[in-house]
């Protein structure tokens, strides 16, 4: 039986806003069928702390050592917190809710598309697996985080490995389409994520740094052998094909389409309007 095709982007390093532009133009192509389902991998240049769409930048970010690090700077238009993209693989997938065997809930959504995720760790040999809050107190805290940082807290289905969570994602639904991005840590600096944020106190930034170590762990970590991020686009393509039961085929967008994209980071993700709203 001949599996159903999607479109494979490998953006390779990119601007802070010009890949969030991409995500949302691939979501707009795919809504008015232009395009069939995507999965698309991508990396940052410069270093980027991105914030999630309810976030507050005046609350949580410390944006005097954001710039004091040289990191880039954007608000994603999904949800979520703080996260620093440096020594990582991002993806995003792009489907349509009704997209067969797709489940109508966030959550469930969430389990289906990280399905990939669970198996591109596998093929590197990690022992990943799903993480689901089972306690009142974690729950709580899914609810009422106790910081703006991504790896502070558990989620619903998010990948763990040894107990500490690997990968972030977030997901936002527009159009009729879900997209899903996050990222897949291969080295982690506490020391640098944590700069970023405000805290209420020394003590309770303190505590945070001292919890991330504990509460989430790269690859390089934790792998007998370094992984290269070559290495981390082919185990996570073969994972998301056979999760999804797809086969990926290479797209590169057109002059037109890289035109669209570059008009819509104008607009949004390299505004200040946009990354300073809330």
């Amino acid at each position: 039986m001949e599996k159903t095709k999607w479109y494979y982007v490998n953006s390779g390093p990119c601007t802070p806003s010009f890949n969030m532009a991409l995500d949302e133009a691939l979501l707009d192509w795919h809504s008015e069928g232009l395009i069939p389902p995507v999965v698309r991998f991508y990396e940052w240049n410069p270093a980027t702390l991105s914030i999630g769409y309810f976030q507050s930048v005046e609350k949580e970010i410390d944006m005097e050592a954001v710039k004091r690090l040289g990191l880039g700077f954007v608000r994603r238009p999904t949800g979520g917190r703080g996260v620093l993209h440096e020594h990582e693989l991002t993806y995003s997938v792009i489907v349509s809710e009704a997209y067969p065997n797709m489940p109508a809930t966030v959550t469930e959504a969430y389990r289906v598309i990280s399905e990939g995720l669970l198996l591109g760790f596998q093929q590197l040999g990690l022992d990943a697996y799903f993480s689901i809050p089972d306690t009142g107190e974690k729950r709580q805290e899914l609810k009422k985080p106790k910081s703006g940082v991504c790896f502070d807290s558990p989620s619903w289905y998010e990948l763990v490995v040894e107990g500490k969570k690997v990968a972030g994602s977030a997901q936002t639904r527009q159009k009729g389409v879900i997209l899903q991005h996050g990222a897949i840590l291969l080295d982690i600096d506490e020391d640098k994520l944590i700069q970023t944020f405000k805290f209420a106190s020394e003590a309770l930034r303190d505590r945070v740094k001292a919890s991330l170590s504990k509460k989430a762990v790269a690859i390089n970590r934790i792998s007998q052998n370094p992984v290269t991020i070559d290495e981390c686009k082919v185990a996570f393509k073969k994972g998301f094909e056979d999760a999804l039961q797809i086969e990926l085929v290479e797209f590169t967008l057109t002059k037109e389409q890289e035109k669209y994209v570059q008009e819509l980071e104008k607009k949004r993700y390299a505004n200040d309007e946009w990354n300073y709203k809330k």
